[in-house]
C-alpha cells in the first residue's frame, strides 16, 4: 500500500453581501461605533438575511467556489471537515449538509 497523502490545493473565501456596520447597530441597541471599535476592533460584520440561512450557506458557497477555482469535481473529494460553533442544526452535521448541497458523495 502506498503512502496516504493530504494536500491543500486551493484556498477560497465567501462572505454574505449584507453588511451590518456599527452605525446601523447604534440604531438597534444602546451602543456607539466608538464603544464597539475600541473594545473589539470590529467595524462591520457580514450577515446572512432571510429564512433558512445558516452556516451551511457560507460553506456551500466556499466549496462550490473552491471546486470551480481548482477545477476539481465533487466526486474527487474524499472528506469535508467543517469546524463551527454556529451549526445549522445539532444534527445532521454541517459538513453533511454542505456535502449534500455540493454533491460531495464520497
Amino acid at each position: 500500500m502506498g503512502k496516504l497523502k493530504a494536500a491543500i490545493t486551493g484556498v477560497h473565501a465567501w462572505v454574505p453581501e449584507y453588511v451590518l456596520d456599527n452605525k446601523e447597530l447604534e440604531k438597534m441597541v444602546d451602543t456607539s461605533d466608538e464603544w464597539i471599535t475600541t473594545r473589539s476592533g470590529i467595524r462591520e460584520r457580514r450577515i446572512l438575511k432571510g429564512e433558512g440561512q445558516g452556516t451551511s450557506v457560507i460553506g456551500e458557497n466556499v466549496v462550490k467556489g473552491l471546486l470551480e477555482k481548482t477545477g476539481t469535481k465533487p466526486e474527487e473529494i474524499d472528506l469535508l471537515i467543517v469546524s463551527t460553533v454556529t451549526p445549522d442544526y445539532a444534527f445532521p452535521a454541517t459538513a453533511n449538509i454542505i456535502s449534500d448541497k455540493c454533491g460531495l458523495k464520497n
